[in-house]
């Protein structure tokens, strides 16, 4: 009988790459999703369906108890609310009552792997740029990076079962939308640039961590903690010069001064504010772009996996820019 692994958030972005991976490795494939959720990257017949009731401790224990998993990724999260208290509903209190209901399985799963972020710790130092490992002190800047930080301590607390917390850096790929808006100012000639300094960051490949993660729930043996990323370090410079040449485009450097955009950005927030939503840039999502330093090392995970990424910044970007023309998204 093929292994049943449920994946939580299983229709967003980095969600429906783990359905398509888990399904490739002939996973019995359960999708956790919400009633609103759209199912448009989720069409492979072989997916089975659970509306996860997050909000009822009750509801929740039911749902899991009437059906059995060998493996669990929680990766049911939100980046963007209409303010911080839903941070703290959606991505700690929800995760908190999913962690509870394993308590209540007369058949728990052999492995509970939960989808954090490496804005858990916060940016490293600016002038060393020494890179991230984990044990370094957690100082998260944003709402977000807080409410992850509480759902990991909280899952480190009470989890019954053996569990691995995995925090990738800057996630693309095809279907994100949060790189999008980079591939269609640099196909109209313009390279944004948000600050004067330079940035340094890891990245990695939606595919390679979608690998990672399912590698990771399999491996009998592991660390409760590892960083995701491929092997190199980047700034902003490298990524609007692969994406220009892919797109053959001569650009010109737009840059926008921290304190110029400041002011904007609060702005903006109050308007979002009074229409129910919540802008892609906040103040708290400034504090993570103006910040020099979001290397990180992520050697313990692919040393333990036996491998290293299979794509490079250019290759996984070509795949994006392929995606995004051919589905008409840029």
């Amino acid at each position: 009988m093929p292994k049943k692994i449920l994946i939580t958030g299983a229709s967003g972005f980095i969600g429906s790459f783990l359905v398509d991976e888990a399904l490739s490795r002939g996973y019995d494939v359960v999708a956790g999703v919400r009633r609103s959720s759209s199912l448009e990257f989720l069409r492979d017949p072989r997916i089975r369906f659970l509306e996860l009731e997050y909000a009822s401790p009750d509801s929740l224990a039911r749902q899991l108890g009437s059906d059995s998993f060998d493996y669990i990724i929680h990766n049911a999260g939100t980046t963007g609310t209409k303010g911080n208290g839903d941070f703290q509903t959606i991505n700690f209190t929800y995760t908190r009552h999913l962690v509870n209901a394993l308590r209540e399985l007369s058949r728990p799963p052999e492995k509970f792997l939960f989808m954090s972020s490496l804005a858990v710790m916060g940016p490293g130092h600016a002038e060393t740029l020494e890179p991230l490992r984990v044990g370094d002190p957690e100082r998260p800047v944003s709402a977000y990076a807080q409410s992850k930080l509480a759902a990991e301590r909280y899952l480190v607390s009470a989890c019954p079962i053996p569990f691995v917390i995995l925090r990738p850096t800057a996630v693309f790929g095809p279907r994100d939308r949060d790189f999008l808006s980079l591939f269609r100012w640099i196909r109209r000639g313009i390279q944004p640039r948000v600050g004067t300094h330079r940035q340094r960051l890891s990245m990695i490949y939606v595919k390679d961590l979608a690998s990672a993660a399912l590698d990771l729930v399999a491996l009998p043996q592991a660390r409760t903690c590892y960083l995701a990323s491929d092997t190199g370090a980047y700034d902003q410079e490298d990524l609007g010069r692969i994406i220009s040449t892919l797109m053959g485009r001569r650009t010109w450097r737009l840059r926008v001064p921290i304190p110029v955009l400041r002011p904007l950005i609060t702005a903006s927030e109050a308007a979002h504010r009074l229409l129910g939503r919540h802008p892609f840039m906040g103040i708290d999502k400034l504090r993570e772009i103006e910040a020099a330093n979001w290397l990180c090392d992520s050697s313990d995970l692919w040393n333990d996996l036996g491998r290293k990424p299979a794509y490079s910044l250019e290759l996984g970007l070509k795949e994006t820019w392929e995606w995004y023309t051919k589905h008409g998204w840029v």
